[in-house]
């Protein structure tokens, strides 16, 4: 057996906790906002106040990542991870405003996802491979396998018991991170890298590279999340489609898109080469987006957002890689500072997507449907409006790539 075999695979099925508890909100979007009458920017506030803790998690431990041992801190996480999903499914029980709940409950899970996106990563860089992006891919592609799961499973279940178990929902899919908590506590992590050898982020400002690797990241983040986050919202209220299809064909494929992607690219290992993945990534993710919004049928709107999937599966487990190739002897802290990177992309877009869909809503009807087709209502014209936004995000990605991948042969 390889060695660490077992912590990698607690990795696994951490990436697997981290993308259920992210993708659970999305399903509900609609129930949620039709049970305690929300707008879109309440919604879309949900996902901010989301990754806006992560992402303060995130810098908390660029300081304290390679400080602290992180065991206490994994097992910690998943704890949190269920928590969270308690504290967020009795909120309609024992608050007076549920809203108040399904906020606290987000931050309590968002915790635990900041401390898992910060520490996963390191610990599978610090585990002996000669394989280090396919090793970095297949961790990451645990992450739409267990979008894949949550959004199948949970789908199938509000489809046939009603939106009202949403509740119950989240309770029994917390006990995946209260088993990953005791599993955790049973395995030896392998050491990160030492003290003496270790690069300090001062040294790492003093390239310019890091700011573009950050910037990447943003951009990576506000790509992949946005569209994630609202694709079953936008199938149903924006194309017209059922709430299953929405989940199943919409968000279900976009994560199995995500899935290939990500195996694919882990299991070629060495063999792949970062550059034209990244760049070919950031181009059909930004056409995806205009093929969304754009006055084509319905089901190439659909086609497009599940297909997308496909297409902005290496844009954030690459940019980790690239910036693991640039600094071969950061510590935890650099992951801790990329991932804060990511997630203020995957905080303030979407949010930003639910302001735009709530003010482009009362526009001109009339010139909003000459360019985006007919619509099934205001909802639908502003869901188009937020995501086309969007599309701005790949689009700056490709210069990005292009700088950072400059003379090189990134076949790591």
């Amino acid at each position: 057996m390889r060695p660490y075999a077992w912590v990698v695979r607690c990795c696994y099925l951490g990436m697997f906790v981290q993308a259920m508890v992210i993708n659970l909100t999305p399903l509900l979007f609609i129930p949620l906002r039709e049970q305690f009458d929300l707008t879109f920017e309440q919604i879309g506030r949900l996902v901010l106040v989301n990754f806006l803790t992560q992402m303060a998690v995130d810098l908390a431990c660029t300081a304290l990542a390679d400080r602290v041992n992180p065991k206490p801190l994994v097992i910690g996480a998943n704890f949190l991870a269920a928590v969270g999903l308690w504290v967020f499914s009795i909120s309609p029980f024992f608050f007076a405003d549920p809203y108040v709940g399904l906020l606290l409950g987000t931050v309590i899970f968002s915790v635990g996802c900041g401390l898992l996106e910060v520490l996963l990563s390191p610990i599978i860089n610090a585990v002996p491979s000669e394989r280090k992006s396919g090793d970095m891919a297949l961790l990451h592609a645990f992450y739409p396998i267990g979008k894949v799961a949550v959004v199948l499973v949970t789908g199938l279940v509000l489809y046939f018991l009603g939106a009202g178990a949403w509740p119950w929902i989240l309770i029994t899919w917390s006990v995946v991170p209260v088993a990953n908590t005791l599993a955790f506590a049973f395995v030896r992590l392998p050491p990160l890298a030492p003290p003496e050898a270790r690069q300090t982020l001062r040294s790492m400002f003093q390239k310019p590279e890091i700011f573009l690797l950050l910037a990447a990241m943003a951009m990576a983040g506000a790509t992949e999340v946005t569209i994630a986050q609202w694709a079953s919202a936008y199938v149903e209220k924006g194309l017209g489609f059922t709430k299953l299809v929405a989940d199943l064909a919409g968000l279900c494929l976009f994560a199995v898109g995500m899935v290939i992607g990500r195996l694919w690219f882990g299991l070629r290992g060495e063999h792949g080469n970062l550059r034209p993945v990244m760049l070919a990534s950031a181009t059909w993710s930004a056409v995806m987006c205009l093929l969304m919004v754009t006055p084509l049928p319905a089901w190439i709107a659909l086609a497009a957002c599940a297909t997308s999937g496909l297409f902005v599966t290496m844009l954030w487990p690459g940019s980790i890689s690239l910036a693991a190739a640039r600094f071969p002897l950061a510590g935890a802290s650099l992951f801790a500072l990329l991932a804060a990177a990511g997630d203020s992309g995957a905080a303030l877009m979407p949010w930003l997507v639910g302001v735009i869909a709530d003010h482009a809503s009362g526009w001109n009807a009339q010139w909003l449907e000459s360019f985006f087709g007919p619509s099934f209502g205001a909802q639908s014209l502003g869901l188009r409006v937020g995501l086309l936004a969007t599309a701005l995000c790949p689009l700056l990605m490709l210069p990005l790539v292009r700088r950072l991948t400059r003379g090189d042969d990134l076949k790591q």
